[in-house]
């Protein structure tokens, strides 16, 4: 896992991670957030497109784009609740 955190945005690289870990490093990364800032997750669990929007979902946040090109998946995440996930 490589955590690369800017001025607005946070890159969280989880290829190779297996259910449920993605969603679980994510969840985390998030809390970690300021409302405003957005996390960007790389992933390669097929799961993850499953998984990640359900989280987002109870979290609050927003997906603004989610991309799949090959067996890479990127979701860019908008941090929209002050609300602990």
């Amino acid at each position: 896992m490589t955590l690369d955190k800017g001025m607005w945005m946070t890159k969280l690289d989880l290829t190779g991670l297996k259910c449920p870990l993605p969603v679980l490093k994510t969840r985390k990364a998030l809390k970690s957030l300021a409302v405003g800032e957005r996390l960007e997750v790389h992933c390669t669990d097929p799961l993850s497109v499953i998984d990640i929007p359900n989280l987002i979902r109870e979290t609050g946040d927003r997906v603004e784009i989610a991309e799949q090109g090959g067996s890479r998946i990127v979701f860019l995440i908008e941090k929209k609740s002050g609300v602990a996930a």
